[in-house]
């Protein structure tokens, strides 16, 4: 591709949410060659995301803020083109792909798109078809969106995109909400699209899934890009220094934690009675049965991992701790009590949740308040509590930030402060480490046991089995809506259980 013009060329750009707040982008110079495959990696917060949004336009026709500098795509200023206008040159699927999703049917969702294009309608069938097929969603193309699980959702984005068919896809954190399985069928897809000649750009901090498929690498800090080069030169830097896991041999496995019960697992739990219990419980939701005679129970004092794979039900499970569903069958405890009848404002108190997605959370105009919100309401407010919160989850400089125009990362950091703030009996995190960087899982992973030491019940649904494994003193693998293994977690020859997979 010698002096081939590049399809994406960044030039001196610095761009600024709002017009007196600081740099999310500063200076940023980037070139990508037609069909290339860029890995764009950076710990969260260091401009991934906006990056993104500048190259289909997004930034600055809808975002606002201060704009500097130039993107050009296909040789032409974003300047001088709509959102419109590029959209058959640049598809961007976002970290949380739930926002992109609005019709009510998946095959809908992939339709849109296509009869945007004035296409035939036996042409747009066709498209719908194939890409259903390659992306192996056939299955849930009756189904509406947005009651699938966020690995589901992640798919059905990409399928609309790449039904449209642009000279360049761009994926941010494609693999944060993906499980082993999902993740690999993902890194097929790209393969074979890149393949067929269509760029692809990863915004990503997990590097095991990308850096060996990239063609290029760079590395993002504070809004600067920092290095840059083929991923295998990029990669002997010290990635930990940036915020990044280095790529971990092994291919990622379900199987690391055994099927079948671990026999006597509940009678070595103590005599205490447990915190939480489920007694069968069944939950069904448009005919569809999605938990399917659940049963267990979490002592105090315990970190319990949810593992599954994507669809499996495990959020809809988190989300009967509290009451915001209710059993169809079977009932749910709190300390030996029924909690069928109580008001969710009640078991709130006893149960603080960090949902995958923290931005449906958010209601308050800052960081600050929406993290004391709930402690006030509940009067719990303690400000020495609160603000070794805020140092915990590095959100000194977002606290007088409007959270929702906070990276996905920087989303959850807050997400987890707040559901803390009233210091519940248990804290329930639906995909805690997805989104975050190096240095933060190996805080939070602190912090986790830090709280365990105090007494604190944590429960973590996750597919960072290594997390898991390093953190949670049991699991409970759920699968179609079933618990079908549950045990303690296993660590043999100074490794743990799950170590590497990060999907």
């Amino acid at each position: 591709m010698t002096g081939e013009a590049p399809f994406i060329d960044v030039r001196g750009v610095r761009y600024a949410y709002r017009d007196a707040g600081p740099w999310v982008l500063n200076g940023i110079d980037l070139t990508v060659p037609p069909g290339g495959y860029l890995l764009v990696a950076g710990a969260s917060g260091s401009g991934k995301s906006t990056l993104a949004r500048t190259l289909n336009g997004l930034i600055p026709h809808f975002h606002g803020g201060r704009f500097e500098g130039e993107v050009r795509v296909g040789g032409v200023s974003t300047l001088e083109r709509s959102v419109g206008d590029l959209f058959d040159q640049v598809g961007v699927v976002f970290q949380n792909p739930e926002a992109q999703l609005f019709n009510r049917t998946v095959l809908r969702e992939i339709a849109f798109g296509l009869e945007s294009l004035g296409l035939p309608r036996q042409d747009i069938r066709r498209r719908i078809d194939a890409i259903a097929q390659e992306m192996e969603i056939a299955h849930l193309l009756d189904r509406s969106p947005h009651r699938l699980s966020g690995g589901e959702q992640q798919m059905v984005s990409l399928s609309a995109i790449a039904a449209l068919r642009p000279k360049m896809i761009v994926l941010d954190e494609p693999y944060a909400n993906l499980d082993g399985e999902n993740a690999r069928r993902l890194r097929k897809t790209l393969s074979r699209l890149w393949g067929r000649g269509t760029g692809i750009l990863v915004c990503e901090h997990r590097l095991a899934h990308t850096a060996a498929d990239a063609d290029r690498m760079i590395v993002m800090e504070g809004g600067r890009k920092v290095l840059e080069g083929p991923p295998e030169a990029v990669l002997r830097e010290d990635m930990g220094a940036c915020g990044l896991d280095p790529p971990e041999p092994g291919t990622p496995r379900w199987d690391a934690f055994p099927a079948g019960p671990e026999p006597g697992f509940e009678t070595g739990l103590g005599a205490d009675p447990p915190l939480v219990a489920l007694e069968n419980v069944s939950f069904e939701r448009d005919g569809r049965r999605i938990l399917d005679n659940v049963s267990f129970s979490i002592r105090r004092g315990e970190c319990v991992a949810v593992v599954g794979p994507n669809g499996a039900g495990k959020t809809t499970l988190l989300k009967h701790f509290n009451g915001l569903l209710r059993p169809t069958s079977g009932r749910v405890l709190l300390e030996g009590r029924d909690i069928r009848g109580e008001k969710v404002s009640r078991t709130a108190r006893h149960v603080g949740m960090a949902f995958q997605n923290p931005a449906g959370q958010f209601f308050k105009l800052t960081v600050w308040d929406e993290i004391t919100v709930a402690a006030r309401a509940m009067n719990c407010f303690d400000p020495e509590w609160i603000h070794e919160l805020v140092r915990m989850f590095r959100l000194e400089p977002l606290a007088a930030r409007p959270p929702y125009r906070l990276s996905c990362g920087e989303k959850k950091r807050v997400a987890f402060a707040a559901a803390l703030s009233a210091r519940p009996k248990v804290l329930v995190l639906d995909e805690p480490t997805s989104g975050q960087d190096w240095h933060f899982k190996n805080a939070l992973g602190g912090f986790l046991t830090a709280l365990r030491e105090r007494g604190q019940t944590v429960v973590l649904v996750t597919h960072d089995l290594s997390f898991a494994a390093k953190y949670a003193s049991r699991w409970l693998m759920l699968k179609d809506g079933r618990i079908v293994s549950a045990g303690v977690l296993r660590r043999s020859g100074g490794g743990t259980a799950g170590e590497g997979d990060r999907a």
